[in-house]
């Protein structure tokens, strides 16, 4: 959730010419049977053999969206980056109390409309944030009373449902309604104080009856690990399936630093709340940080994606660091000038999708290929291919990243340099650098996967 006072805790959110989605996707479908079928991820040097974040995404049976703000939909940067990347959007802040409601009764949806227009139109998702939250309340909703409030709650939930009724693939019904911190209890909020604990499931219930075809999920922060936090929405959640309280999926916001990092049960986690029979979303995804060491970060959370069936899809919060509400911490995919992070080819890869490759002077390019020649338990043997393309090179450069806790434990036909968080090695030839044009060589190497045995991501090969 975007919030947008400067005050917000750590954690809280602020506020070509081409295929058709749809027959893109198909293909992505396609291909992706096809490389399933050969036990092989390719990664192609200056082609996508797969697509953009959507369609690779798509062929693996989720969705990849992002955080949209209306007023930087008429930048083409920004639009264009959009359309050719993400299949599904979420509106920043422009489907919120304040925004639609900011007078009782009186509804404006012309922005979220713009929002929701602009993904129809190219055959995008759209999720909807957020029906009921403490935050962006316009002022007349805390000075109600207890009956006026349940009557307002529900009409708000109903006019809004109702207008985007089809449109919407999944709602965040409710929002943040617990506290940080060890006590596991509910967050002060004139729905808490005023109606009660029960308001969260009349809520739902309320929203069922509107638009029984949408996703009804509850949304939160710092949920991501095993804490009391996500042990008190765990057991709400265990509550209402077993009483047949209308929830269909739980959203992980996934806001992660350096104070805040990846938990190391994160996939853990979310494989918990899917055993209780609902879809999980990352819904809010950023992590501060550059190079390497982020891409690491975003390999790690894509995996746990992916490791987990009913983890149905991943929402990155917001398109380019510029309009991040964390900016300053780079937290994205595109930095500001829209270009391509190192963050991006590891989440493209790691989805089995492929990155642009440079040419390291002009000289040449070259394509990556990987295999896992072998497994057994506890480890396995990856290879990588690198070819060259129309023209010959003299050396060439591919970086690996091992998803945590693996271990690198041998390289072979590669001489390897690793970052300061030891999970991403650059791997350069030992004595395999030069190749004529087509011509190509391979390198390996052996992973502990102490647990995880999630594939590696290998990213963009750059030829000299």
């Amino acid at each position: 959730m975007v919030q947008i006072s400067p005050q917000t805790p750590p954690g809280s959110t602020p506020s070509r010419p081409h295929l058709p989605v749809r027959a893109r996707r198909a293909l992505s479908l396609v291909t992706a049977g096809v490389l399933a079928a050969a036990g092989v991820v390719a990664l192609a040097g200056n082609a996508q053999a797969v697509g953009a974040l959507g369609d690779a995404a798509a062929a693996k049976g989720r969705y990849f969206g992002t955080a949209v703000a209306a007023n930087h939909l008429g930048e083409s940067a920004y639009a264009s980056t959009l359309d050719a990347q993400f299949d599904s959007v979420t509106p920043e802040n422009e489907m919120k109390w304040d925004a639609v409601e900011g007078s009782r009764n009186s509804f404006s949806f012309a922005a979220a409309d713009q929002i929701v227009g602009h993904a129809q139109s190219k055959g995008m998702k759209v999720r909807g944030h957020t029906l009921v939250w403490h935050s962006q309340l316009p002022g007349w909703v805390g000075g109600l009373g207890a009956d006026d409030l349940r009557s307002a709650m529900n009409n708000h939930i109903t006019q809004v449902m109702t207008h985007y009724k089809g449109k919407i693939h999944s709602w965040d019904v409710v929002n943040e309604a617990y506290q940080d911190g060890s006590s596991g209890a509910r967050r002060s909020s004139p729905f808490q104080d005023k109606l009660g604990n029960g308001f969260i499931e009349e809520a739902f219930r309320t929203a069922r009856a509107v638009d029984p075809g949408a996703k009804l999920c509850y949304n939160d922060y710092n949920t991501d690990g095993q804490n009391a936090k996500s042990n008190a929405v765990y057991a709400m959640v265990k509550d209402f399936r077993q009483r047949g309280v209308p929830i269909d999926c739980v959203g992980f916001q996934s806001h992660f630093n350096a104070n805040s990092p990846v938990p190391s049960d994160y996939r853990a986690n979310l494989q918990r709340f899917a055993d209780l029979g609902v879809d999980v979303q990352i819904t809010e995804l950023d992590i501060e940080g550059s190079g390497s060491a982020q891409a690491a970060n975003y390999t790690s959370v894509v995996n746990a994606c992916l490791a987990v069936t009913r983890c149905t899809g991943l929402t990155v919060w917001g398109v380019t660091d510029k309009y991040s509400w964390r900016s300053s911490g780079t937290p994205l995919l595109f930095d500001g000038a829209y270009a391509k992070k190192p963050a991006y080819d590891a989440v493209l890869a790691a989805l089995g999708g492929s990155g642009g490759g440079g040419d390291g002077g002009g000289s040449g390019a070259c394509t990556v290929t990987y295999t896992q020649t072998s497994a057994w338990n506890g480890g396995y043997n990856g290879q990588v291919t690198v070819k060259a393309g129309g023209s010959g090179i003299t050396s060439w450069s591919v970086p690996v990243t091992v998803p945590a806790p693996q271990k690198v434990s041998a390289v072979w036909n590669g001489s390897p340099t690793w970052d300061g968080s030891g999970a991403v090695m650059t791997v350069k030839p030992s004595w395999n650098g030069t190749l004529a044009a087509g011509a190509s060589t391979s390198f390996g190497f052996t992973v502990t996967t102490n647990g995880n045995s999630s594939a590696p991501a290998v990213g963009t090969c750059t030829a000299s």
